[in-house]
């Protein structure tokens, strides 16, 4: 075992030279494709090139270009400049080749718009040491640069990075200890829709043998639905969704027109649907190629059942948004009956809402069927694709409420990130505040020893999700296991196909 304080390691296109920090050798920034700017705009990620001597992997490679988070744009020189957004980190208790210990591969979410690898929740060094494996995290392209639907272009840039970074591994994590055999994908929100998608896709065959899916997303836009989005977002800077015209707009200027369409996407409901009352005009593309079909048929018809799951999601999801909007304890009625008809599984989905849930409140019925439609019930539902499929499946609930803001947003979106990675930055702060209680450490060792267990051995502690006992792991101060606990929802989702999002026509 080597002691060096700078070890390093041998890729197939240079050997690279990392950190050792509390006990673990650290790699940051070391690309896996080439810069995606110029001839290779808008493009499908090419191999990195080779470089000569040894490469210091010590910082981040820069995020990919993107909207400003809320209404403050980033100051001038806040960013890492530079165009090599396709870079991967890894945390490795040794650089040893012969070590082959199991490899998680973090992908991040954002609503397809936002995220980058160097945010301090995604710190890997926890779930590295605790787990004795190898983590890697990895950016990909958001916003107009992954998603967008661009004439001349690929589908779906963004989840193909995640491909080519999943190739990485494949071809390069042995020299950093890990296993290729033994590698598992984990992601939250849209990263757990990039991961669905993934498990979906030919080309990711043999590239990972497990997914933990944390709250996944239910948007999947068909190729028409994606077109016309793509006009608005061109429109938007006078040109048409074209690799032609929008190659010659800066990178970094292009997320402002994505910025202009999502502040104003309800104008678009009669054409959009639903969709228009998100937060994000990006979603994975049903294209038929890089993306044949969405990920409950293709699971549901066995694509991936070699692959083991983990699918799952929080109890309040859509509470985040509630207050992100300013509209907690201001729902009235009137929202709360446009959601329901908007958001639910059928024409009577009010009337079927309000019976299943007779004392609810307006807000309550807001938040639960947005919750339903976007995260809670297409998680469930991929679980039990999966197990319809003949794979296996486990299948979770968080119920913890957050402890910031006196617990008001309870079990919300987003709180199992720092969980999972027990960092408390970034938006783990926001609703965990900034010191654990030793509850909160409790509870993200219990998840923690879940997942690496899972990637270690594909049990994660729980018994596997079937349609008879639909038994799952609910994750709170005292975790136990029980039937699925959102029976009435699941009841009224039932015959719900989550399918590609159309363009809505008169």
């Amino acid at each position: 075992m080597s002691t060096s304080e700078f070890p390093e390691a041998t890729t197939t296109t240079g050997a690279v030279r990392g950190r050792r920090e509390d006990g673990l050798a650290v790699f940051r920034g070391i690309p896996f494709a080439q810069p995606p700017v110029g001839e290779l705009r808008f493009a499908a990620p090419r191999p990195a090139d080779r470089w000569d001597g040894v490469r210091e992997a010590f910082a981040f490679g820069p995020p990919p270009p993107q909207e400003a988070m809320g209404t403050e744009a980033a100051p001038p020189g806040s960013l890492p400049a530079g165009d090599d957004w396709l870079t991967v980190n890894v945390w490795t208790p040794e650089p040893d080749p012969a070590s082959r210990r199991p490899v998680m591969v973090w992908i991040y979410g954002g609503a397809y718009k936002y995220g980058s690898a160097d945010d301090p929740a995604y710190n890997g060094s926890r779930l590295a040491h605790d787990g004795e494996l190898v983590v890697v995290t990895l950016n990909y392209r958001v916003g107009i640069e992954g998603f967008a639907r661009i004439e001349g272009a690929p589908p779906n840039r963004g989840l193909l990075d995640q491909v080519a970074a999943l190739e990485w591994v494949r071809e390069n994590i042995t020299a950093f200890g890990g296993d290729p055999d033994q590698v598992t994908v984990f992601g939250e929100s849209a990263g757990a829709g990039s991961i669905a998608a993934l498990m979906t896709m030919p080309r990711t065959r043999g590239l990972f043998r497990r997914a933990i899916a944390q709250s996944v997303p239910g948007t999947y836009f068909s190729d028409a639905l994606a077109g016309d989005i793509a006009e608005a977002l061109a429109g938007e800077v006078g040109l048409r969704p074209t690799t032609t015209d929008l190659s010659g707009v800066d990178p970094r200027k292009l997320p402002e027109a994505g910025s202009a369409v999502s502040a104003r996407m309800r104008q678009y409901v009669e054409r959009w649907g639903a969709v228009a009352l998100t937060p994000t005009p990006y979603s994975p593309v049903v294209d038929g190629d890089v993306l044949p079909t969405t990920p409950w048929e293709a699971l549901a018809g066995g694509a991936a059942r070699d692959v083991e799951l983990i699918a799952g999601h929080n109890r309040d999801e859509f509470r985040l948004f509630v207050m992100l909007g300013g509209l907690l304890g201001r729902v009235d009625e009137g929202l709360a009956a446009s959601a329901l008809r908007l958001f639910g599984p059928a024409q009577d989905a009010e009337q079927a809402y309000r019976a299943a849930f007779p004392e609810a409140s307006a807000e309550y019925l807001f938040e639960l069927v947005q919750s339903d439609w976007l995260f809670r019930m297409p998680s469930l539902h991929l679980a039990e694709a999966q197990v319809a499929g003949g794979g296996r499946a486990h299948m979770y609930e968080l119920t913890w409420s957050a402890p910031a803001n006196g617990g008001v947003l309870g079990a919300c979106h987003g709180l199992d990130v720092p969980l999972t990675f027990g960092a408390y930055d970034g938006l783990g702060g926001m609703l965990v505040g900034p010191t654990p209680s030793p509850e909160t450490e409790a509870l993200s060792a219990r998840i923690r020893s879940a997942w690496t267990a899972f990637a270690t051995t594909g049990d994660p502690g729980w018994p596997a999700y079937d349609i008879e006992r639909r038994l799952v792991r609910i994750l709170d101060t005292e975790p136990t296991v029980a039937a699925y606990p959102e029976e009435a929802s699941r009841g009224l989702w039932r015959h719900h196909t989550f399918a590609a999002l159309p363009l809505v026509t008169a």
